[in-house]
């Protein structure tokens, strides 16, 4: 066991807390990974909040990147030195959805209380999401990382991990779009912005994106919107009609509320679809007529992670990066330390902030 620092809940709706931890050392098939760039994603806040429930002392934190530090026995693929993109896809390999394509969607359990964590004393520690990477260090399972290449930056790999990941893929993958569909995406935050990038890649004709902040759909036209209306609007699905002359072929949800949910298929084209990006807390509903969406031939679509596979899309991504097709650099919009987590969280809270990003100074 090794003693790191981790930013700690201990009661829901409290700050978190900066303290020594125990990590254990990696076992059969786990990785153990030195974090430079754990970046903040609103499912990490709602997880802090409770609307996800979990088991308390915990340690959130899964969309990081880091180096390589080693290996357990049958890891194959990675190597100490190597950096790596830090996922919560935790994939078993050998059930029925990843055995067809979808890690995703794993059917294998874990129970994050036995991970590699304890307290100082030895007691009980969450490993949240599988990760637990709001800390120095994190072991994972080999099934959760990808090589990346060294001149990646770190701050740049992490917000891969998650919500590029889930936007683009959402787009590209989920959503099953087809060149020349219009689509609407609802937020315009870091994965909103990410469901846009994925939109262009894919081909679509027309990308509304709709949101509360004026400001951010200015940013969302320079990540690929051709078109945007504010939310504020009474009726904003009307607005979106007039420009597309029709309804959506698709619209992506990538804010975590319920009451948005509820009035996404207003959106919608005879025959088009809502999908599911964003989460909202468990105890959350949303309400909508399946007669109108069954009459039109409608339906909403799950999308967990944008449903990639991360050892062959993570590359891909970083590619189109590299081509200039795709901005990163762009999301990450503020640089925090350990020290300063619960003040990176508010900031994120305010809706502003693309990605914040704590970054580990060594």
């Amino acid at each position: 066991m090794q003693t790191i620092k981790a930013a700690v809940c201990h009661e829901f709706g409290k700050p978190l807390e900066i303290e020594d931890v125990q990590l254990a050392p990696p076992g059969m098939g786990e990785v153990e990974v030195e974090v430079d760039a754990v970046a903040i994603c609103h499912s990490d806040i709602s997880y802090a909040e409770g609307g996800f429930g979990g088991p308390l002392p915990a340690v959130y934190g899964h969309e990081a990147a880091g180096r390589v530090l080693t290996v357990g026995a049958g890891v194959q693929g990675v190597a100490p030195g190597d950096h790596v993109c830090v996922t919560l896809i935790r994939a078993c390999g050998h059930c029925s959805p990843c055995g067809s394509g979808q890690p995703t969607i794993c059917e294998t359990p874990h129970d994050g209380t036995k991970g590699p964590l304890t307290t100082s004393d030895g007691g009980t520690l969450f490993q949240a999401l599988s990760c637990g990477a709001f800390a120095e260090k994190v072991v994972v399972d080999h099934s959760q990382v990808v090589k990346i290449p060294d001149d990646i930056p770190m701050e740049v790999a992490s917000v891969i991990s998650c919500g590029v990941i889930t936007g683009v893929g959402a787009a590209a993958l989920a959503a099953d779009l087809r060149v020349g569909q219009d689509v609407v995406v609802i937020g315009a935050g870091g994965v909103g912005l990410n469901a846009i990038q994925g939109a262009r890649i894919a081909g679509a004709r027309r990308i509304v994106a709709v949101d509360m902040l004026d400001e951010k759909l200015e940013v969302a036209k320079e990540f690929g919107a051709t078109d945007v209306v504010s939310a504020t609007e009474a009726k904003p699905w009307n607005a979106v009609k007039k420009i597309l002359g029709r309804g959506a072929d698709v619209v992506l949800v990538t804010v975590g509320v319920a009451e948005v949910y509820s009035a996404a298929p207003r959106y919608l084209a005879a025959g088009g679809k809502v999908v599911m990006v964003g989460m909202p807390h468990g105890d959350k509903v949303a309400s909508y007529s399946p007669l109108i969406m069954a009459d039109a031939g409608q339906g909403l679509v799950g999308s967990k992670m944008g449903n990639v596979v991360i050892k062959r899309d993570i590359p891909w991504i970083i590619d189109l990066y590299k081509q200039g097709r795709l901005k990163l650099d762009e999301l990450v919009s503020g640089r925090w330390t350990l020290e300063q987590i619960n003040d990176a969280i508010a900031d994120t809270k305010t809706g502003a902030a693309r990605r914040n990003v704590i970054l580990f100074n060594r």
